[in-house]
């Protein structure tokens, strides 16, 4: 595991960014797996102003995300499709029939079973982009989490649905459920990013950095991949014994 300290959120978008542009440059075809939230959105903002400069091509680039709230139509201003596309997507030239993001509508159970079996077809995903929950969730993997799961249909634990209350104009409106990407999906990439901010995200990274694994943090699943990059600002990074690389 590597550990880079950052000085603030925008410094973690132009850090991850930019690893973000070097694979597309390297490989116009590479497949990435994404995360929404607040956390991932300056490395999008940082994105969109270096297609804006330097006009990275994204025309052959395939992406998967995370997790879809249940019973969101993708025209939903609270979707996690309706997200990418506002945050990424529309300002890039990608292909947008080649952005995937879980079906939370329909047959959305059926849907979620072939996710795993769509990502394998295009080779696996190259990078994958994730944030962590402050109870320490990856996707929508809540404590205590399968390390075995793939893709499916889960329940919100109520301090996600509370911390997600913000987005929604009350309570009682947010999603219940989610389809999200399993533990063992997510251990399938092959190069991982994990991205944290704000000192409410502390006892998450400690966890992930230097304890032990346990299902009760789910994120400490990562630490049995054998290429994952943790990129965290200092408040995130508070609680560690471990300083990691610094870069100011």
């Amino acid at each position: 595991m590597k550990l880079i300290v950052v000085e603030d959120k925008k410094a973690i978008g132009k850090v991850v960014g930019q690893i973000f542009v070097n694979s597309v440059q390297q490989n116009p075809k590479v497949v990435f797996g994404l995360a929404t939230g607040s956390s991932p959105e300056p490395v999008y903002e940082y994105l969109i102003e270096d297609y804006q400069k330097n006009n990275t091509d994204w025309s052959k680039v395939t992406t998967f995300n995370l997790d879809e709230y249940v019973g969101l139509e993708p025209t939903h201003p609270q979707s996690y499709r309706y997200f990418m596309n506002e945050k990424l997507f529309d300002h890039l030239n990608i292909d947008k029939e080649h952005t995937y993001v879980p079906l939370g509508i329909g047959d959305y159970v059926a849907s979620a079973k072939q996710y795993d079996a769509l990502i394998a077809q295009v080779g696996g995903i190259d990078l994958q982009l994730l944030g962590v929950g402050t109870n320490g969730h990856v996707g929508f993997n809540e404590p205590p989490a399968d390390f075995n799961s793939l893709t499916g249909v889960v329940d919100l634990v109520e301090t996600t649905i509370q911390a997600n209350a913000r987005f929604f104009a009350s309570v009682n409106e947010v999603p219940k459920q989610a389809v999200s990407m399993g533990i063992k999906s997510i251990l399938n990439a092959k190069k991982i990013i994990l991205i944290a901010n704000g000192s409410n995200k502390a006892q998450a990274i400690k966890q992930l950095v230097e304890g032990e694994t346990d299902n009760l943090w789910p994120c400490t699943a990562l630490q049995m991949h054998e290429d994952i990059t943790v990129v965290v600002d200092k408040t995130a990074a508070a609680l560690l014994q471990s300083h990691g690389v610094n870069i100011s």
